[in-house]
């Protein structure tokens, strides 16, 4: 079993504070642990790092950022050209759906190439498209 941690994961997971943090928390060690188990990607994390620097102190959010980075249990998937344009097909096969990020949809790309269905996330995106996306904690 894999699992794609969407911003809102690793956010939720930062914040101890958060009401959800235990239960994420714990959903996400059920993953962890094991090399290339826990996926995310370089759009994640640039959404993420923003996010985090904004809401979190300096301090506590270099620690979590350089944990991300440097953790040998997590494997960052980059954006490429071709997945690129694959979440700019699905935008356009989306066009229902105009909230959804293009970070989303290349999360999605990127899920549906490598047969990921269980991702880190509070967003309804990820169910509502119908692909088979299974939200966690759930």
């Amino acid at each position: 079993m894999k699992l794609f941690v969407d911003t809102w994961g690793w956010l939720v997971l930062a914040d101890p504070k958060d009401p959800l943090h235990s239960k994420t928390a714990e959903c996400y060690k059920k993953f962890s642990g094991k090399e290339g188990r826990v996926l995310t990607s370089n759009f994640v994390l640039a959404e993420t790092l923003t996010l985090l620097f904004r809401r979190r102190p300096y301090t506590e959010a270099l620690r979590f950022s350089l944990g991300i980075l440097q953790s040998p249990f997590i494997r960052v998937e980059t954006v490429t050209e071709p997945r690129f344009r694959k979440a700019f097909e699905l935008r356009q096969r989306f066009s229902d759906k105009p909230k959804i990020s293009f970070t989303d949809l290349s999360s999605m790309a990127l899920m549906m190439e490598l047969r990921l269905t269980d991702i880190l996330t509070a967003d309804a995106h990820f169910t509502q498209v119908g692909l088979g996306f299974r939200r966690m904690p759930s």
